[in-house]
């Protein structure tokens, strides 16, 4: 199986959802990171849009995660998803965290975090060229205008996200309240992987995969948020589906 090309901006979630899928569904691929702004350059050429992340295959391009989640789950013979009632359900929570939740944790990291040039510049840093992170170094503050214009990253916007995002965790705690190990029952599934790798950004689990800050370098109000989202049933969901599952491979025909 050739190796495929995934653009990505690093620490993106969406972009994580992604890679995760990828990697326990055994597809072979090559992250390329860019940095905000100039990631947009990147993806079109390559036959996407603005948004990442963009994966470049043999056979096209898949601009949405989703639909790379859906060609992870053909390369293991519908695994992904499971089947019958539980493909449904799992189909379902992965378009309520897609739009319900991903935007929302987001929007509230990026608020507490805009203003901390270093911490932003090196959060993107990792695996870009040397031009890209300079160009985001210098251009920065108009990046961080156009970031803050498109996600509409104020005050009262991080106000309402955050409580979207307790919304969404507290349907999650109520859901697994019954003692189900996963959200769909007794089996991980892309609702899980979706799930997890959208609240990342509020619970920061040290098994992310790209290098995030820890907790301990971020100011205190970010800090106490992070804290409160992860003293839920849901959050320790996260924590226990990153420490148990995003190291996983599925096996050939399971």
């Amino acid at each position: 199986m050739p190796t495929y090309r995934l653009i990505t901006l690093g620490p993106s979630h969406y972009c994580e959802k992604a890679r995760w899928a990828l990697a326990r569904c055994r597809v072979p691929f090559q992250e390329e990171p860019h940095v905000p702004l100039i990631h947009s350059a990147h993806t079109r050429k390559a036959g996407g849009r603005r948004s990442v992340p963009v994966l470049v295959t043999d056979s096209g391009t898949f601009a949405d995660s989703t639909d790379i989640l859906e060609l992870c789950d053909r390369q293991v013979s519908g695994a992904l998803y499971g089947s019958g009632e539980t493909r449904r359900q799992a189909r379902d929570l992965e378009d309520y965290f897609d739009e319900k939740l991903g935007p929302h944790t987001r929007r509230l990291v990026y608020f507490h975090v805009l203003d901390e040039k270093q911490l932003v510049v090196d959060l993107f840093a990792p695996g870009v060229s040397r031009s890209e992170r300079t160009a985001f170094d210098l251009g920065f503050v108009a990046i961080r205008g156009l970031m803050r214009k498109g996600m509409k990253i104020d005050r009262a916007g991080a106000a309402r996200s955050r409580e979207q995002a307790l919304a969404v965790f507290r349907d999650v705690s109520t859901r697994i309240s019954d003692g189900r190990r996963y959200l769909t029952g007794d089996r991980f599934t892309a609702a899980d992987l979706t799930f997890a790798s959208l609240a990342a950004p509020v619970i920061l689990p040290p098994e992310y995969g790209w290098p995030l800050p820890p907790l301990s370098s971020l100011g205190a109000p970010l800090q106490s948020e992070v804290r409160h989202f992860r003293d839920s049933p849901a959050g320790e969901l996260v924590l226990r589906l990153y420490r148990e599952e995003r190291g996983q491979v599925l096996a050939i025909g399971e």
